[in-house]
């Protein structure tokens, strides 16, 4: 059986704009309009927390199948910034492979999901060592086999980072796939920034204040910005906490930590999928075009689909349901 490709998604109109598909998928119009079963996953769910390595914490949730015997595998999942483990498109997912009889693993970033409170230090984006001892450590404490991993957008750019280390530490992940990952994040800063229409960076902006007032109502006694500081836009804002959190020297170090672009993905060990759109306006598809990748990273580039939309129609649902189960499915 043949396994579905982008070049399948060929959405309805006006489904075929990227901005009216990366409007949509985080929207609240869509949660509303999501039919019961992409909440499953929440049913039943145990929120757990999971050791992040030098004493860090980080908040999670469980969702055990109860259609099979044993378990297809256990499926992680990785949301995007400034998302969380309840992300539409992260319920949407864990509750069809769910329903396929996988068991689930939905992990929060730090500073994700109401975590403020638990770690000190800021969340940035070259955290990848405790992502990694995080996936570890969900491995022993829940032993269904395979292991697959999916993220999106900046939970699959640690998707497809965390894939590199992880045979080198021992961790038995079978499979990663990611859906319109950061794969140059300077490329990406500089399409938000002077390509991408003024409101994304509004909303990217919005909700990243909002985490970083939390994170100072965690910890009063900390000073982790300046107001000043907060007026800044997003490159602005980013120098000013790279520089203030973190041991990089410049901004384009940091940006440098967690780029996957060129052949940075070529010592991939372990099969792994891309998937993107051509059409998506947060990420530029050229990045994707010009990676080097071996012969077991599948590159995957739709036509349409926006940023981490591939909305089918007025059901909501997404394409990369279907997708991503599949290649579970295949791998299981």
């Amino acid at each position: 059986m043949s396994l579905p490709c982008g070049k399948d998604f060929r959405p309805p109109w006006p489904l075929t704009s990227g901005h009216i598909q990366t409007m949509l998928s985080s929207s609240g119009v869509r949660r509303l309009l999501l039919p019961r079963a992409a909440r499953a996953v929440q049913e039943g769910a145990e929120q757990v927390m999971v050791d992040g390595g030098g004493g860090v914490r980080l908040t999670g949730a469980f969702t055990a199948q109860k259609l099979r015997p044993q378990p297809r595998g256990l499926a992680v999942l990785f949301h995007g910034w400034e998302g969380s483990v309840d992300s539409t498109y992260v319920l949407q997912t864990g509750s069809r492979l769910l329903a396929d009889g996988w068991d689930i693993f939905r992990l929060n970033f730090r500073d994700h999901g109401d975590s403020h409170d638990l770690n000190e230090a800021l969340f940035h984006s070259c955290r990848l060592d405790e992502v990694v001892h995080a996936l570890g450590e969900i491995a022993m404490r829940w032993p269904a086999r395979p292991l697959a991993l999916a993220g999106f957008s900046l939970g699959g750019n640690f998707a497809l980072r965390a894939a590199l280390h992880t045979s080198r530490v021992g961790i038995p992940l079978s499979y990663a796939l990611a859906v319109c990952p950061i794969i140059d994040p300077t490329e990406g800063l500089f399409s938000l920034e002077e390509s991408a229409p003024w409101f994304y960076q509004a909303y990217f902006m919005h909700k990243w204040r909002h985490s970083l007032l939390a994170k100072q109502k965690a910890f009063p006694q900390h000073r982790y910005f300046e107001m000043s500081e907060l007026k800044q836009d997003l490159r602005g804002l980013t120098e000013s906490l790279v520089r203030r959190h973190t041991d990089f020297n410049s901004l384009q170090q940091y940006l440098d930590g967690y780029s996957v672009a060129g052949d940075a993905l070529l010592a991939m060990q372990i099969p792994a999928t891309i998937l993107t759109a051509r059409d998506d306006p947060v990420i530029p598809v050229g990045a994707f075009e010009q990676l080097q990748l071996p012969p077991n990273v599948e590159l995957d580039i739709a036509d349409f689909g926006g940023h981490c939309g591939f909305i089918r129609g007025r059901d909501m649902t997404s394409f990369t349901d279907d997708y991503i189960a599949a290649r579970f499915n295949a791998l299981a």
